[in-house]
């Protein structure tokens, strides 16, 4: 589906919830949507690997790492396998790695920041609860848009002309 933030913002502007201008996007792929999956970790990356694992079907896993900039949260390995198992995106309140190599990855990235440094692997957190950052809150369910004007999410799928 083709789709720009702005459109979908003039459209249906009381319906979408647009994020601060926090995140930046690193990814290969600009633009992308999908339902949300959601984990709430800290300075552990186990649950985003088992997220990424598991196949995408276009969703976007929404990472909230509770803007941690300590250490890496995704880097290029965990990108490039929630791209071939179909994710199309992952929002990471937090920091990657890998920054130029996740850019050649076809997976949208939009993460606070960089950090070389690698996170722990306790398994620690949690999947599938309502996280909040960037002044919006992300369910399970419902849908991201994100390009190179910013990341909005809506409640159902954006359908042009509604």
């Amino acid at each position: 589906m083709e789709f720009t933030t702005a459109d979908i913002c003039d459209e249906v502007e009381r319906k979408a919830m647009v994020a601060e201008p926090l995140l930046r996007s690193y990814g290969g792929r600009r633009r992308f949507h999908g339902p949300i999956v959601t984990v709430k970790v800290h300075e552990d990356n186990v649950l985003v690997r088992k997220a990424l694992e598991e196949p995408g079907e276009g969703r976007v896993l929404v990472v909230d790492g509770g803007g941690s900039t300590r250490m890496a949260l995704l880097g290029d390995r965990l990108a490039a396998m929630g791209s071939e198992n179909g994710w199309a995106g992952v929002v990471v309140n937090g920091c990657i790695r890998d920054s130029r190599e996740i850019a050649e990855i076809d997976i949208g990235v939009f993460a606070l920041a960089t950090n070389p440094r690698k996170s722990r692997k306790h398994g620690d957190g949690q999947k599938g609860v309502s996280v909040s950052f960037a002044g919006i809150t992300f369910r399970p369910s419902e849908h991201v848009y994100a390009d190179e004007d910013g990341l909005l999410l809506l409640t159902e799928p954006y359908a042009p002309g509604e």
